[in-house]
């Protein structure tokens, strides 16, 4: 570990030094451009900008070109449409496997099928709790969490109740936030969505502190399915509340590499995006 943590410092130091290359020369020309969003397959290390900056997963769907190994270990690869059938759930699995991602992420009714095609893989399985609406009640966000992780998910994503924060109901979000968290245990990697388009600043800081008062591993921006996504201002609020600590993933409205990169600058730790097929295979 701490020989894999050196190696990335070190990269990091050379795309920094890189950068300020660029800078200095003005140049339009970049060995590590991030401008164009064809990442992967044509300009390889654009993607890796990304994941130097300190990203650990992206997301990406069904239908991703072959692309390197060390980047496709950041992604979660996710399939989260209400109309997924069987075969796509399966195409997901396969190209988890076949790309190496670091994990696959799908509604609970699909948990135990890609829990049982990726049995023999190093590619995790998450689910999500309370989406998109976070309006259920903290029971049975618990009991959903729960019915996942026996179904195999190791990761989950649950949604705040976002009805009882406006409401400044902050006793019932902390409940319905850590009675999730105590269900997934500490080896599951439990998140909290804010939908962040719904919320004031002031509704967002008080979101986060009590995400980090409830014992969440990180807090993240938006569902994909709100009135709107992550942007640059709210990923930064974020990680000014929860610093170092908690991780903060940016999603919702992410559609190129240059928009991951910005929201990965302003303090992200993942990126989860609808257009991620577009990010990661141009």
């Amino acid at each position: 570990m701490q020989e894999f943590d050196a190696i990335v410092e070190q990269v990091v130091r050379e795309v920094v030094r890189k950068l300020g290359e660029q800078t200095s020369s003005g140049t339009t020309e970049c060995t590590i451009c991030i401008q164009c969003g064809q990442c992967v397959e044509k300009a390889p290390s654009a993607v890796a900008n990304i994941r130097d900056a300190g990203a650990t997963r992206i997301s990406s769907t069904p239908g991703v070109r072959s692309i390197g190994k060390d980047i496709a270990t950041l992604i979660d690869h996710t399939l989260l449409k209400p109309d997924a059938t069987r075969a796509d759930i399966e195409q997901l699995c396969q190209e988890a496997k076949q790309f190496g991602f670091a994990s696959v992420c799908v509604n609970p009714c699909n948990v135990r099928l890609a829990a049982s095609l990726l049995e023999r893989s190093s590619v995790k399985v998450c689910s999500v709790v309370g989406f998109p609406l976070g309006a259920s009640k903290k029971e049975v966000k618990a009991y959903e969490a729960r019915r996942a992780i026996l179904d195999g998910a190791t990761e989950i994503d649950m949604v705040m109740n976002i009805g009882a924060l406006k409401s400044c109901d902050y006793k019932l979000v902390e409940e319905d936030m850590r009675l999730v968290k105590e269900t997934c245990g500490s080896r599951i990697i439990t998140k909290v969505i804010l939908e962040t388009a719904l919320l004031t600043d002031e509704e967002k800081i008080r979101a986060c502190e009590i995400a980090k008062a409830a014992g969440m591993d990180f807090v993240k921006t938006s569902t994909g399915f709100g009135a709107g996504g992550a942007t640059v201002e709210d990923v930064k609020l974020m990680r000014s509340v929860v610093g170092e600590k908690l991780g903060v993933k940016a999603s919702g409205g992410i559609r190129d590499a240059e928009t991951a990169a910005r929201m990965v600058e302003a303090g992200a730790s993942r990126i989860g995006a609808s257009a991620s097929v577009k990010i990661v295979s141009g």
